[in-house]
């Protein structure tokens, strides 16, 4: 019967093992934009400059009815509406390249941008 029990204890270590890899949390960014006239793009509190090609976690966090969020790069193009305000998550995978993020009615003035390399 130790045997039986050492078996079935060995081959659930294995499944827990195996499924560790795919259930690990992607790197998350935090995308902030208003109240003020004000984008950010952060990763652990510091502000993106650059990043390595891979599945992130994107939060956006909205906080005014008269700006949106609008990231733009290689193969990528995501935005929540200008009249949204809230959090929302999504997941996206970056590209070698550069990308830019905006607020779209006030392009000019609410812009930043970032590159992915490696």
């Amino acid at each position: 019967m130790s045997r039986i029990y050492l078996a079935a204890v060995a081959a659930l270590a294995g499944l827990a093992l195996a499924a560790a890899p795919a259930s690990a949390a992607l790197p998350k960014l935090v995308a902030t934009v208003g109240p003020g006239f004000t984008i950010t793009l952060t990763k652990g509190g510091t502000k993106v400059k650059t990043l390595k090609p891979g599945r992130y976690t994107l939060l956006i966090r909205d906080k005014s009815n008269i700006h949106n969020f609008h990231l733009k790069g290689p193969g990528l193009n995501k935005a929540t509406s200008v009249a949204f305000v809230g959090n929302k998550t999504m997941t996206i995978t970056l590209k070698a390249g550069k990308y830019t993020y905006v607020c779209d009615p006030h392009v000019s003035s609410m812009k930043g941008s970032f590159r992915v390399t490696g």
